[in-house]
């Protein structure tokens, strides 16, 4: 029997992740492929829970010459699509799991509480959070830490395109450098790009470590739960 390093994680999912190769819309290999392996971290007895991006639909800033709170809203909307999208796949496994959400839309899904949150999870649950924080000018990565610090969520596992935190855009820049650890003052002075310093700030007065890593290979939500030292650690 495999043990888990931690007992309650908040696994938080890029939107551009969902999109495979696609870049855009959700790919339905990548979306199952995710899903069998925070399958098999539930079954590990590891409480889940999820915030996911909006990225491969609708980014606030790509609204360029709108309102940005109204971008922000639309972004919003369109991580309730990725939430809805991982229930589905989920529940498809068997696996219970309930999308809050911080806009309330009753007909789809449960308003945000944090009570109820944590007694899902109580109760063996997988708790996706979307819409964010509910407010604009709020990340996806704000909404990670504020929630894994109402929920007591011993990490943030940031799942992404890339394979873990560099000096500069990989994509760009084939010379560029990978780090294996970092502080959060490193993230908030280094402006390295890997979230924005609100959640930062977030994590580091709440003391909640951060690992990036590549979704690229779904394995490694599984190496990263048993404690292998994969993408890069911020502390």
């Amino acid at each position: 029997m495999l043990t888990p390093k931690y007992k309650r994680v908040m696994l938080k999912i890029s939107g551009e992740a969902l999109a495979g190769n696609n870049k855009v819309g959700i790919d339905t290999d990548t979306i199952n492929g995710v899903c069998d392996k925070i399958s098999e971290i539930y079954k590990l007895g590891v409480d889940v829970a999820i915030v996911v991006g909006g990225g491969n639909f609708w980014r606030g800033r790509s609204g360029k010459g709108m309102d940005r709170t109204t971008a922000d809203h639309m972004g919003m909307l369109a991580t309730v699509i990725n939430s809805l999208a991982l229930q589905d796949a989920l529940e498809s496994r068997n696996i219970p799991t309930r999308v809050q959400t911080a806009i309330e839309m009753r007909q789809i899904a449960e308003p945000y509480i944090r009570r109820k949150a944590v007694r899902h999870l109580e109760k063996r649950r997988i708790v996706i959070f979307a819409c964010g924080t509910g407010n604009p000018y709020f990340s996806t990565d704000t909404t990670a830490a504020l929630r894994a610090a109402e929920i007591d969520a011993e990490v943030i596992l940031l799942a992404k395109k890339v394979d873990g935190v560099y000096d500069s855009d990989p994509n760009i820049n084939p010379e560029a450098k990978k780090f294996d650890k970092l502080t959060y003052l490193d993230l908030l002075h280094k402006e390295l790009g890997v979230m924005d310093s609100t959640a930062a700030s977030l994590c580091k007065d709440n003391n909640i470590p951060i690992i990036v890593f590549g979704l690229d290979h779904p394995d490694n939500i599984i190496k990263v739960i048993l404690g292998e030292e994969i993408g890069t650690s911020i502390r």
